[in-house]
C-alpha cells in the first residue's frame, strides 16, 4: 500500500518531470557540454601512477628491548594521551631534510623542468596509518612508474638512515651524561654510608632492635630489684629505729660510742683519770684543798681529762666532750651499740644501692625512651644510602647498556612492503570520470532547466492555472497534430471535421457537453470565447467547439467578432469580403453574409476591417443581431478579441449568456491572467468557466486521448471531464 512519502515523491516528481520535459533542449545541451569537456579532459590528461610501500613502527628499538632501556632511547612514546606515535614518525618523513634529499638525490622535476618544490613533493607524498596497527602506508604519484617506486624506496631508506642516526645521538647523549652523573651519585653513596656510621659511632648504636628488647628486659630486672631493696632498706630502718630506742642513743652517738669505747688509748687515759679523780676523793678525806698533794692531785686528775678530751676530739672530730659515763658503757649496751652501727651500717648500704639502681633505671629508660628517635634516624640514613647505592647501580648498569646501544645500527621501524614499479594508472579514471561528468552535466543541466523555469513568469500546468484564476475548469483540449496526408491550414486546426476520432474530437466533444452544465438557470444560447492574450488558440477552440456542438444535431452559428486580427475564415477557408462589421454598418444582413460550413453550422467571418471596431460591437446593431442569431440558431458562438488587448470582448460579454476564457499554459504570464481575471471582474462577466487548450499527448491527461481512453466511435462515454493534474508544453 502505498504510504504518504510515496505520494509526496510521486507528486514531487510530476511536479519537476513536465519542467524537465518542456526545458529539455537546454538541459541536453548542458548534460552534452558537460559530459562532453569531462570527456576531453580525461582523455588527454596524461596517465599518473601511484606506487605504495608499508612501514613498521616498533614502540621500542630491538636492542633497548633486550636489554631493558626502554625508557631511555629510541622509545616511540607520545607526551599527551592524544598524540599518535605514529603521526608523530609521519611528520618526520615529511620533515624538509629527508623531502629535500630525496629530491636532491633523484634530481626530481616539475612540469617546467625546474627542481621540484618541497610544497609539490608533499602534495605528490599520501601517509596514512592503517588503523589498529603501528604500520604507516606512503604512497607517491607520479605520471612515471619508475619514478613512483623510485621515490618512496629513497624516502623510506632515508628516514631510516635519519632513524638510525637519532637513535645513536640519543645514545651518545646519554652515554655522556652517565659519565658526567656517576661520580656525583658515587660521592653521595661514600657521603650517605660515612653519616651512618657517624650516627652510630655518637649514639653507640650496634642493633636498636636488639637493644630496646633488652633494654625494655632490664628496666623489668631493675624495677624488681628496686622493690626489693626498697623492702630491706624498710626492715634496716625499723631495726636501726628499735636500737636507737632501746639505748636511747640515736646512730651519731651510738657510733661514737661505740668508737670511743673500744679505743684503747682513751680507756687507758680513762682508766688513769677515774684512777687520779678516786685517789683525789681520797685526798680529799684526808687533806684540804690547799694541801699539796690534793692540789697535785688536782692538777694531775685535770691533766688526765684535758688529754682525754683532746682523744675523744681527736678520735670522734668534735670538742664537744662526752660524759664520762658514756666513755666507759657495759657489756650489753657494748652490744647493742654495737649492732646499731651495724643496723644503720646496712641500711646505708641498702639506702646506697636503692639509689644507684634508680639512677641506673632513669639512664635505661631515657635510653629507651630516645631509641624511636634514633632508629627513625637510623632508617632515613639507610634510605638515602640504599637509594644512593640504587642510583648509582642503575646508572652503571644503563651506562653499559648504552655503550652496547651506540655501537648497533638498529632503528625503531623496518620496511614490510617495499615499492614496487605500477602497472596500472590510478588516474584517470574513465568510467568513473565519465559517470561523474554524466551526473554533474545532469545536475546543472537540471539546475539550469529549473532556474530558467523559476525566471518564466508564465503559467505552466492546469494546477497554477486554476489556483490564480479559480474558476470553472470546463475542459481541457490536447496539442492539435495535423493528419497525415492532409492539406491546407484548415486540416490542422479542425481536427473535429478531419479526424473526428482523435483525441482532439473527444476533448470538444467533452467541451460542449460540459458547458450545458455550466449554468443551471436557464437554456445556454450564446457564448463568448476570448483568452487573455494572442496566441492561446481562442480561434481554434471556438471553431472545433463549434462543429462538436453541430455534431450533435443543433443548428449552430459561428461569429468571428476579432475585427482587428480575424482568423476564422482561415481555418474555415472561406472569403472575408463581406462579414460582421458590414452587417453592422447596415451594408449587409445575417441571412446574406452567414456562409455554410457544415450541414448545421454556419459561419459569419469577421468581414472588412474597421477603424472603430469597438463602437460597432457596443451599437444597438449588434445586439439587434444577436437576438436575431438566438432565434434562428440553437447556440451562438462568437470568436472575441483578447481580453488584455481590447475592450471588445467585455462589450460583447453584457450581450451574451457568459463568457468562456480560453486559457494557454506555457503562453500566457501570471500577469497578464491577473489582469484578465480582475477586467472580467470589474466589468460584471458572468464567466461560465475556462478551456485548458494546448496539453501534450505525452502528459497524464493527454495520454488518456491518446489510448482511446475518453472516445469511442466518435462520443464521448462522460458527458463531464474529469479534470486532474495536466502537465502542459510551450
Amino acid at each position: 500500500m502505498p504510504t504518504k512519502r510515496d505520494d509526496r515523491d510521486l507528486i514531487d516528481f510530476q511536479e519537476y518531470w513536465p519542467i524537465l520535459k518542456r526545458r529539455w533542449p537546454v538541459t541536453t545541451v548542458v548534460i552534452g557540454s558537460v559530459f562532453g569537456l569531462t570527456a576531453l579532459v580525461t582523455f588527454l590528461q596524461k596517465p599518473v601512477y601511484e606506487s605504495q610501500a608499508k612501514l613498521l613502527f616498533n614502540k621500542q628499538s630491538g636492542v633497548s628491548s633486550l636489554t631493558g632501556l626502554s625508557s631511555q632511547v629510541g622509545e616511540l612514546s607520545g607526551l599527551t594521551n592524544l598524540s599518535n606515535p605514529v603521526d608523530t614518525e609521519a611528520e618526520v618523513i615529511r620533515s624538509n631534510s629527508i623531502v629535500q634529499k630525496t629530491i636532491t638525490s633523484l634530481k626530481l622535476k616539475d612540469k617546467s623542468g625546474k627542481p621540484l618544490s618541497i610544497e609539490k613533493f608533499l602534495k605528490l607524498l599520501k601517509l596514512k596509518t592503517i588503523r589498529g596497527t603501528d604500520v604507516m602506508q606512503l604512497s607517491y604519484r607520479s605520471t612515471n612508474p619508475q619514478e613512483a617506486a623510485t621515490v618512496i624506496n629513497s624516502l623510506m631508506n632515508y628516514y631510516l638512515e635519519s632513524n638510525v642516526r637519532t637513535n645513536r645521538a640519543e645514545a651518545r647523549s646519554a652515554r655522556e651524561f652517565l659519565n658526567r652523573q656517576l661520580p656525583e651519585v658515587e660521592k653521595r653513596v661514600l657521603k650517605a654510608e660515612m653519616s651512618l656510621r657517624r650516627f652510630k659511632e655518637q649514639n653507640r648504636v650496634v642493633a636498636l632492635d636488639v637493644e630496646a628488647k633488652a633494654g625494655v628486659e632490664g628496666l623489668k630486672d631493675l624495677l624488681e630489684e628496686i622493690t626489693k631493696a626498697q623492702a630491706e632498706l624498710a626492715d634496716a630502718s625499723t631495726r636501726t629505729r628499735a636500737l636507737q630506742s632501746q639505748i636511747a642513743l640515736n646512730t651519731q652517738q651510738a657510733v661514737e660510742l661505740s668508737t670511743l669505747s673500744q679505743s684503747p688509748g682513751i680507756q687507758q687515759v680513762l682508766e688513769e683519770y677515774q684512777k687520779a679523780e678516786d685517789e683525789l676523793a681520797v685526798a680529799r678525806t684526808r687533806f684540804s684543798e690547799e694541801h699539796p698533794i690534793v692540789i697535785n692531785l688536782d692538777k694531775k686528775a685535770a691533766a688526765l681529762r684535758s688529754q682525754l678530751e683532746g682523744r675523744v676530739s681527736q678520735t670522734i672530730g668534735s670538742s664537744e666532750f662526752v660524759p664520762e659515763q658514756n666513755l666507759q658503757i657495759g657489756k650489753l649496751k657494748q652490744n647493742l651499740t654495737e649492732e646499731l652501727v651495724k643496723s644503720e651500717v646496712d641500711r646505708l648500704a641498702v639506702a646506697n644501692r636503692l639509689a644507684e639502681l634508680r639512677q641506673v633505671y632513669v639512664v635505661n629508660q631515657r635510653r629507651l625512651d630516645i631509641l624511636p628517635r634514633l632508629e627513625q634516624q637510623q632508617l632515613q640514613l639507610q634510605r638515602q644510602l640504599q637509594v644512593a647505592r640504587v642510583t648509582y647501580e642503575q646508572l652503571l648498569k644503563q651506562l653499559q647498556e648504552v655503550e652496547v646501544l651506540e655501537n648497533q645500527n638498529i632503528g625503531n621501524s623496518r620496511v614490510i612492503s617495499e615499492a614496487l614499479v605500477p602497472d596500472k594508472p590510478v588516474s584517470p579514471i574513465v568510467p568513473l570520470n565519465l559517470g561523474l561528468g554524466g551526473v554533474l552535466g545532469i545536475l546543472l543541466g537540471v539546475g539550469v532547466a529549473l532556474m530558467l523555469e523559476a525566471t518564466d513568469n508564465s503559467l505552466k500546468t492546469i494546477e497554477e492555472v486554476k489556483r490564480l484564476l479559480d474558476y470553472p475548469l470546463l475542459g481541457t483540449i490536447p496539442l492539435a497534430e495535423k493528419p497525415k496526408g492532409s492539406d491546407g491550414e484548415g486540416s490542422a486546426e479542425l481536427p473535429t471535421l478531419h479526424n473526428p476520432y482523435s483525441p482532439e474530437s473527444a476533448a470538444f466533444e467533452m467541451l460542449q457537453a460540459n458547458l450545458g452544465f455550466s449554468i443551471s438557470d436557464k437554456t445556454l444560447k450564446v457564448i463568448v470565447l476570448s483568452s487573455s492574450i494572442p496566441g492561446e488558440g481562442k480561434s481554434f477552440v471556438a471553431a472545433n467547439l463549434a462543429v462538436a456542438a453541430a455534431q450533435t444535431g443543433r443548428r449552430v452559428l459561428l461569429v468571428d467578432a476579432d475585427m482587428r486580427r480575424p482568423r476564422q475564415h482561415k481555418v474555415w477557408e472561406q472569403s472575408n469580403l463581406i462579414g460582421l462589421s458590414n452587417i453592422l454598418v447596415n451594408q449587409a444582413e445575417l441571412p446574406t453574409t452567414t456562409k455554410e460550413a457544415l450541414m448545421t453550422l454556419d459561419l459569419v467571418t469577421a468581414g472588412t476591417i474597421p477603424p472603430n471596431a469597438a463602437a460597432l460591437l457596443e451599437s444597438k446593431r449588434m445586439a439587434a443581431l444577436i437576438q436575431e442569431a438566438t432565434s434562428n440558431y440553437d447556440f451562438v458562438i462568437i470568436d472575441a478579441p483578447p481580453l488584455t488587448a481590447v475592450a471588445d470582448a467585455q462589450i460583447l460579454g453584457k450581450l451574451v449568456d457568459g463568457v468562456l476564457l480560453v486559457v494557454r499554459p506555457g503562453v500566457v504570464d501570471s500577469a497578464a491572467a491577473n489582469a484578465t481575471k480582475n477586467l472580467l471582474a470589474q466589468s460584471g462577466q458572468r464567466v461560465l468557466g475556462m478551456v485548458v487548450n494546448g496539453i501534450t499527448a505525452g502528459s497524464s491527461y493527454g495520454g488518456y486521448y491518446s489510448k482511446g481512453y475518453y472516445h469511442q466511435n466518435g462520443h464521448s462515454k462522460n458527458g463531464k471531464v474529469d479534470v486532474q493534474t495536466l502537465k502542459i508544453r510551450n
